[in-house]
This record gives C-alpha cells, structure tokens and sequence, in this order.
C-alpha cells in the first residue's frame, strides 16, 4: 500500500493496535537512566551536604543555596527547552540538554569557593533542564495507547533508584570529599548518546511537522500495523506558551500549575532535611541515611502498585487515593512517639506519594495536543522547580526558629492536602489518545 492509497488517521490511532515490543524496553531503559541522573543531580550533594558546609567554609544557609541551585537554574531553563523541543524535536533536546549538563557538571567539580560553585550548579540546571522536561513527553509518544500509562508510572522508579545512588554515593565515595560525587555526575552525561542511538524521535512530532515518512518509519520499528497511514494532528500553534491560557486549556494550565507547586513543595521541604529532622528525634546522621535508604526503597512498591491500579481505575482516581494516603502516613509520621511510628508513618507516606507522583507524571503529560507538549510539561516543571527552590529554605528557616520536628512536619503535610483538592477538577485521560 503506498502513501497515495493509504487510509488516513488520528496520529493517535497508529498507537492504539500498537504491541509492546522489545524496542520499547530499550526505549525505556534509556529515558529510565535519563531520570535516574535527573533525581541524582538534585540529591547526590544532600547526602554530603557536612563535607560541601565544612570545606567551603559555609553555614547551614549556604548549603542551602547550594542545593537549591541547580533547581534555580532549571526554573529558566525549562520554559526555554519546552518550546524549543516541540520547536526542533524530543531528540536532539534530551540529547543536547545531557551532554550539556555533563560539561558543566564537571567543571562545577572544580569551583575554588561556594560563589563559583553555586553559579556552576545554576548553569548545569540550565542544562539538565531539557531532559528534566521532556522524558516524559517525550516517552509517552513511544507508547501503544492501552500500556501508556503503565509503563510511564514505571519509568518513575528511576527517581527512587536516583535516590539510592546518591545515597549510596554519599556512603562510598563520601570520605573522598563532595568533589567526586560531583564528579560521577559529571560521567552520568555521556548517557546522551544511549538516547541518541536507542531512543527515536517521536512520531507525533514528525507528523505534526509534515514528516509523514519519517513518522511511518518509526511506528514500522515500534511495531504499529497502522504504521502506513497518512496522519493527521491536531492544529495548534507550536510552542507558543501563551496558548496555554487560551480558551479551554487556561483552567487546566492554572490547575495543573497550583498542583505541581503545591505537591512538589510537600515532597521537596520533606526530602531536602530528612536527614536533618531526623536527627532531632534522636537518630544519627548514619542511622538517618539508612532510614532514607529504606525510603526509598518503600517508594518502588509504591510505584508498582500505581502502574498496575492506573489502567483499571484510571489516573484520576488513583491519584487521589494515594494523595489522600500520603498525608496519612504523613501525619502519623508528624506524631510518631516511638521508633516505630516514625518508621511506619513514613513509610507510609513514602509508599503512597511516590505512587501518586508516578501517576502524576504520566498524567500531568496527556493534557495538551503535540504541538503544545512539551511546553506545557516545561511550566509544570517549572511550577514544581519554584517549590523546590522554595521549600528547602523554608524548611530551614522553621527549623532555624526552633519550630520543632512535629509542627515543621505538619506545614509539609498541609501540602499534600492542598493537593488533593487541586486534582478533583481535572479531567481523566486514561486510555484516550493523544492528540
């Protein structure tokens, strides 16, 4: 059948008979590493944050702003990379955007003082903010219709497993100084080019371009048996951020904003001085990075059980029961008067936020057509990289007052309320396509 005679199809339909295959596993083992070095970088200097204070000489404040940076730096950096990767493509963004990061990454390794390493952490944001914004996107565009949402929620584990590393960095290489925990960071950058060689470029932008071949030759290699169409898209203006508050995208753009800032902010405050506030219960900074280790581990169920409850329930409903469970655990957490409430409360909040962040990662990315995706996913992020600017230095000013480990926790949590209650007006996506 040639292009001529060929039918014509909603780029979505091409997905919807599309099997799983092999080549979407390595697809997703490359976009999975992407977000594994993503959670790295914003976590590996919280764990050798006592070597960073004591060898540049600064106070609890300036680590602070140390940490803080590369979020800061993402802030700009991912309303310039959403539009500019609906402008020129998943690919070469997520590409570009890693290998960046890595060069900037290791000359960060190097910075005489706290002034030159804050800056440097500032620009490796900037970079990293590209493939920050668009895995997602980008991985949902490779996905058959009735497995996007589950694999999507599984490719969150990375955030976790980021987290282990980090940890078990802190732990390794920790004694060696925070130099070479930036350094491994550094190397994490050549993994562009897994992506560059396993991961193709998306058939919905290709369409969206006019590129009808070239989107017929990536479904053929995805397994689509629609794969000889002719595809149409939905006609909107690419990257154009202000089209995000028109008509009846605004109410799901100002939403989905207040969302992301409000969620990212509960998990952000909580993550950043965990090991902190634990120490205030009585534990050591030993026994604190085991208890975040075991965190984190609870996280990964947590994702598990969101992907496999997802296509059943759907995103919505499943969001919200993990949302309102988090802050359960959350305030047992609070309240803890043992060892053993404290652990299980976290637990808790541990196992039913990150399930609920899988889910949200995959449906915060259904709500705009192709043309508008990957800018509209860059604002989220961006709304969540305000919060966790924020969060860490309000935190810290709390503790700073003495506020106490139980109150300092109940702000958090308030958080994971206000989040719940966001969600309610956004409209399912579940097993729709994208347009």
């Amino acid at each position: 059948m040639t292009a001529i005679d060929s039918p014509t199809l909603p780029i979505g339909a091409a997905f919807d008979r599309m099997p799983f295959t092999r080549r979407h596993v390595l697809i997703a083992l490359a976009l999975f590493v992407a977000f594994v070095i993503e959670s790295w970088e914003q976590l590996a200097l919280v764990y050798v944050s006592g070597d960073l204070g004591t060898k540049l000489g600064i106070d609890e404040a300036g680590v602070g702003l140390v940490l803080s940076a590369v979020a800061f730096g993402m802030i700009p950096g991912v309303l310039v990379w959403g539009p500019v990767a609906d402008r020129i493509g998943r690919r070469p963004t997520a590409f570009w955007s890693l290998l960046a990061y890595g060069v900037v990454a290791l000359a960060s390794a190097f910075a005489p003082n706290a002034e030159v390493l804050v800056a440097l952490r500032v620009a490796s944001g900037l970079a990293l903010a590209g493939v920050y914004t668009i895995t997602f996107p980008f991985f949902l565009e490779l996905l058959p219709t009735r497995h996007r949402g589950r694999a999507a929620v599984y490719l969150s584990i990375g955030w976790p497993i980021g987290m282990l590393a980090a940890i078990g960095a802190s732990v390794a290489l920790g004694d060696l100084g925070w130099h070479v925990v930036v350094v491994a960071s550094a190397v994490a950058g050549l993994w562009a080019f897994a992506i560059r060689a396993w991961v193709p470029e998306s058939p919905y932008w290709l369409a969206a371009r006019g590129r009808q071949e070239e989107a017929r030759a990536v479904l053929r290699t995805l397994g689509s048996p629609d794969a000889e169409a002719t595809f149409t898209v939905a006609t909107h203006r690419v990257g154009r951020p202000l089209d995000l508050f028109r008509g009846g995208l605004a109410r799901i753009t100002l939403v989905m904003l207040a969302l992301n800032f409000v969620f990212n902010w509960g998990y952000w405050g909580l993550q950043t001085w965990l090991p902190t506030l634990l120490q205030e219960r009585g534990l050591t900074l030993s026994a604190s990075l085991g208890f975040a280790a075991l965190s984190a581990l609870m996280m990964i169920p947590g994702y598990v059980c969101a992907s496999l409850l997802t296509g059943r329930f759907g995103r919505k409903r499943v969001f919200l029961v993990f949302v309102v469970a988090a802050a359960l655990g959350g305030l047992w957490f609070a309240t803890a008067e043992s060892s053993f409430g404290l652990y299980a409360g976290n637990f808790v909040l541990a196992f039913f936020s990150m399930g609920a962040w899988g889910v949200w990662n995959t449906w915060n990315g259904e709500f705009y057509p192709t043309a508008l995706r990957g800018t509209g996913y860059s604002w989220a992020t961006a709304a969540q990289l305000v919060a966790t600017t924020v969060a860490p230095s309000a935190v810290g000013a709390l503790l700073a007052n003495a506020t106490g480990f139980t109150a300092t926790m109940l702000v958090i949590n308030a958080f994971m309320v206000a989040t719940a209650l966001l969600a309610v007006p956004l409209p399912e996506t579940e097993g729709r396509e994208l347009e």
